[in-house]
């Protein structure tokens, strides 16, 4: 299907139009929500204060959510709350069998975990807002301007309950996009938020032009680099390891089922942006307990810590390959995959099944995820050597690559579902006419 086909198809699907169109509508409810600011909060004195701070867990958070920390609206939080709860509740499946249970139960499992989640949202940003109003209070922007005109505990209720209010919201808007939109509607106001931040890092580029800091030849190759990382980012993410598997015939009442030859796909990078969001995370956390709590330690250690450095860049990578490993030991058991294809007569070729196929997919995934995990840590390295070592204005971080690359492929897929599917009835519809 070349990409005219494609346009024609859009253009010819009722259905796809619509969920397009309640996509769209979402995002510009999410754009607008960020630009609403929370109460009590001298805005110009906390920008002041959050351009200093940028190289901290701020600036990390604000990337996700798409400015609106930068202007501490009531999406400040944005979603990331929620994509917390939702990785504690995959964690605790290795705790607690009986949240495992739930996520084999089907439709009524997940609503289940949907509930739970629901309720760690709320509790997060309750901890997260208290802590964010405290700081707050404390905070004094470069020029003296206190940040908050009258602090206090109604000041630290009204935004616990306005950010917590805000990120509900979101979450709200995000399953109304999923399930009346395409594509994950969470990922995608991530991917808006994000994405928002290209134009304007764009413009300061060429700015850079117009003012003779850099030269047109320059900005070529990094317009050049840019489109290879972005080339190699999309073949990573869509390579993997397909495992053939073939299904013995059985009997069933009097029909022979089974004979067929599959294949299990195991992905290079099983564990998603998850890595290099946690790494981050950690690595930004003394840079901003720092800006709370002036103590000559933590300055030390955030000075020790700061982007750039040698020993900042080899612990990131270090950091991305260990949750590399953890997070898809916890995303992919390989024993209950072996048990699963034993149960329904699946088996690997030249593998026995059971304990000998679950070693041998415990080796292949050991394998492919090491190439993984040097991936994610090449591109995530990446952006801070070139901005930090060569001077190169290169706006998009590695973590935030990974995610609009794995959405925009995810809605990619989608879009061609829904085309494939409408050729589907088309054929079958022309085939019933003939038939007739």
């Amino acid at each position: 299907m070349n990409g005219k086909e494609s346009l024609l198809g859009l253009a010819n699907i009722p259905e796809l139009k619509r969920r397009l169109f309640y996509l769209f509508l979402g995002l510009a409810i999410y754009r607008f929500a960020i630009h609403i600011p929370a109460p009590g909060i001298n805005a110009e004195a906390f920008l002041e204060f959050f351009q200093k701070a940028g190289g901290t867990l701020f600036g990390f958070l604000d990337i996700f959510s798409g400015g609106a920390l930068r202007r501490f609206s009531i999406c400040a939080l944005g979603v990331m709350p929620y994509i917390s709860a939702s990785i504690i509740m995959q964690l605790m499946t290795v705790v607690f069998p009986n949240i495992k249970e739930y996520y084999k139960e089907g439709p009524e499992g997940r609503r289940k975990i949907a509930y739970y989640t629901r309720y760690l949202t709320v509790v997060i940003c309750l901890i997260q807002g208290f802590g964010i109003a405290v700081g707050l209070e404390r905070m004094v922007s470069p020029s003296g301007i206190p940040i908050v005109a009258d602090p206090g505990w109604t000041f630290r209720i009204m935004t616990m309950i306005t950010l917590c209010a805000g990120t509900l919201f979101l979450v709200w808007l995000g399953e109304q996009m999923t399930e009346h939109g395409i594509g994950n509607g969470i990922s995608m106001i991530i991917f808006a938020g994000i994405v928002a931040g290209i134009f304007p890092a764009v413009f300061r580029t060429l700015k850079f032009v117009q003012t003779g800091e850099f030269s047109f030849f320059g900005l070529l190759l990094i317009f050049l680099l840019l489109f290879g990382i972005l080339a190699f980012t999309c073949f990573m993410e869509l390579s993997q390891r397909r495992i053939p598997v073939h299904y013995a015939k059985r009997q069933v009442g009097r029909q022979m089922v089974g004979g067929q030859t599959s294949y299990l796909p195991l992905k290079i990078n099983s564990a998603g942006v998850i890595p290099p969001i946690f790494a981050s995370s950690v690595l930004m956390f003394p840079a901003t307990v720092a800006s709370f709590v002036p103590l000559a330690f933590f300055q030390d250690l955030s000075r020790l810590l700061s982007p750039g450095g040698i020993l900042y860049n080899l612990i990131f990578a270090g950091l991305i390959i260990f949750f590399c490993y953890f997070y898809t030991a916890v995303v992919f058991n390989p024993k209950e995959v072996a048990e699963n294809l034993k149960k329904w007569g699946g088996f690997v070729p030249g593998i026995r099944p059971g304990r000998a196929t679950e070693e041998f997919l415990e080796r292949v995934l050991m394998r492919i995820t090491l190439i993984g995990a040097l991936y994610v840590a090449f591109i995530c390295v990446l952006p801070n050597f070139l901005i930090y070592k060569m001077s190169i204005p290169f706006y998009f971080g590695g973590t935030s690559l990974l995610i609009v690359v794995g959405v925009a492929l995810d809605l990619v897929g989608q879009i061609e579902a829904h085309l494939l599917s409408r050729q589907y009835e088309t054929f079958i519809r022309q085939s019933k006419i003939k038939t007739r």
